[in-house]
């Protein structure tokens, strides 16, 4: 005999069960449609050194690593930029932060920490056991580029290769050498740095001095290597 009570019954469960699978797909997706809607507010947030609204948008499910598309670099090197330090500390401390995120161009959080004169971040990337050696260009290349001595004896002090090798092998005493750096030439030198090294054109760090007509570092470095019976 016909139930219809019964039909309509497994017609209601039916519905319900296509309902909580309907409600399931929206909640995962969810995320995802959030972060994508978000991620103007967090750059704009980053740049505004908004900590508050970063940390909602982290607790709502935004990735920290998140990676603006035209450098490629993560909320964390944008904070560095742009000088956002009450954003760079959230984002340092989040779960899931990756202190080896690569730029486009290859940089790091401590490369862009070194190359723009930024001490304590330097400092509380490497407490966070940032890595200070990187394959091509490293941190120590940028703090030599820039002259800073205390952040070049800060990666030094933290097992920073002297003589780390660029992709067309310079090296951080021809970078300093390039911009004039005296101070920084003789700290690297006094450390340990072969000024003889040569990069893929065959320049050394007084070819690179000699080319930017910084003559005092050329004489300098001369002096030392004949001294030394390395020239």
């Amino acid at each position: 005999m016909f139930n219809f009570k019964s039909k309509v019954s497994d017609s209601g469960l039916r519905r319900r069960f296509l309902l909580a699978v309907l409600v399931l797909a929206a909640a995962a997706f969810a995320p995802i449609v959030a972060s994508a809607a978000a991620y103007d507010d967090f750059f704009k947030a980053i740049h505004r050194d908004n900590v508050g609204q970063v940390r909602a948008l982290l607790q709502r499910g935004m990735d920290s690593n998140t990676a603006e598309s035209a450098r490629g670099e993560t909320g964390l090197m944008v904070a560095l930029r742009e000088k956002a330090m009450k954003v760079f500390d959230l984002l340092l401390n989040a779960r899931d932060i990756n202190l080896e995120a690569r730029a486009k161009n290859g940089d790091t959080a401590l490369m862009i920490a070194a190359f723009t004169g930024n001490k304590p971040a330097v400092e509380a990337l490497l407490a966070h056991k940032a890595e200070v050696n990187q394959t091509g260009w490293t941190a120590l290349h940028y703090a030599a580029a820039t002259g800073n001595n205390e952040i070049v004896q800060l990666l030094l002090e933290h097992h920073a290769y002297i003589d780390a090798e660029s992709p067309n092998k310079t090296t951080p005493i021809m970078m300093a050498a390039r911009g004039g750096h005296i101070l920084t030439v003789k700290l690297l030198l006094d450390e340990g740095a072969d000024a003889t090294l040569k990069n893929n054109l065959g320049m050394t760090a007084i070819d690179f001095a000699r080319q930017h007509g910084k003559q005092d570092i050329v004489d300098g470095l001369t002096y030392r290597l004949k001294r030394a019976g390395k020239l």
